[in-house]
């Protein structure tokens, strides 16, 4: 199926009451992985990759390209619709690179101000020029080390100001802050639905939510309800690959070789072990958004 607009993506699941899920990959491996998962569920998919965890010197000596060389073929071979995202770019010129290597899709990290504007309002100029998509984002999330959340820094999407933000810089969609938490694991937070209906009621854009990992899921359906079209999840899939190569790498027979275990995509492959363990994560994230079944 050839590659979709985030918009269309965006609109569809509004229309039909569910959410998309990007579901953030690393490599060729993790990628194959989200795919494989979309197609058995028959589920429409945000593919692609973040740059906010990556080391931004290697972006800028061609990681970002090296991204789009070994994603959009694959996101062009899905059977289902998918349009391919650069998350989280560290700048707008990493952003703009993403365009021109082949992303439909961008998003740059700010630091979640209106103090962004101009910035943002340039790159969602640029990628619309070429028939792309933007992200943009309002307020500023919480992280986890160790498990705990640190707050400092962040804050909350304030709804008129993210009516302000959106009409000023023309993004496609809003990533917004209400209580959600980057890179925590092991817990659901406690989310402010009332905050995302007063932010839903002010803008027009579908709304995204980060942190999927931690998002409780009792709060899923609510969420879309007010507005919620796109749910990132990053952590719980590293996680579940990282289980699967470790598994695979202490459980491996003595005959294997490292021509067995690393490159082979059989199934003595510790890469393949890690993929095994991650496709049904994301099948059930699917499930739980209301996308399965929608392609």
């Amino acid at each position: 199926m050839a590659l979709v607009p985030l918009p269309e993506l965006l609109a569809d699941a509004r229309a039909g009451g569910y959410a998309v899920g990007y579901f953030e990959a690393w490599d060729a491996a993790s990628l194959e992985a989200v795919v494989e998962a979309a197609e058995a569920e028959r589920s429409p998919v945000v593919l692609g990759f973040g740059c906010l965890l990556v080391d931004e010197d290697w972006l800028d000596r061609g990681g970002i390209e090296a991204f789009g060389s070994v994603g959009r073929p694959l996101v062009e071979r899905a059977r289902v619709p998918a349009c391919f995202l650069l998350n989280e770019a560290h700048t707008v010129a990493q952003a703009m690179r993403g365009l021109d290597a082949g992303f439909n899709a961008v998003m740059v990290h700010t630091s979640g101000s209106l103090d962004s504007v101009e910035a943002v309002r340039s790159l969602a100029e640029a990628a619309h020029a070429r028939g792309a998509a933007i992200e943009g984002e309002l307020g500023s999330l919480p992280d986890a080390v160790g498990g705990e959340i640190v707050a400092r820094g962040s804050s909350r999407t304030d709804p008129d100001e993210a009516a302000e933000f959106v009409d000023a810089t023309g993004v496609d969609c809003l990533a917004v802050s209400i209580g959600n938490v980057h890179t925590l694991q092991g817990k659901p937070v406690e989310v402010d639905l009332d905050l995302l209906a007063a932010i839903h009621a002010k803008v027009d854009v579908p709304l995204v939510v980060h942190g999927g990992t931690s998002f409780p899921p009792e709060s899923v359906a609510a969420a879309i309800a007010r507005g919620v079209a796109k749910f990132n999840v990053g952590t719980a899939l590293k996680q579940a690959f990282l289980d699967g190569l470790s598994d695979a790498v202490a459980t491996r027979a003595p005959r294997l070789g490292p021509h067995d275990l690393l490159g082979s995509h059989r199934r003595e492959d510790v890469l393949e072990a890690g993929k095994r363990r991650l496709v049904p994560v994301v099948r059930d994230l699917m499930r739980l958004y209301g996308s399965a079944g929608r392609a």
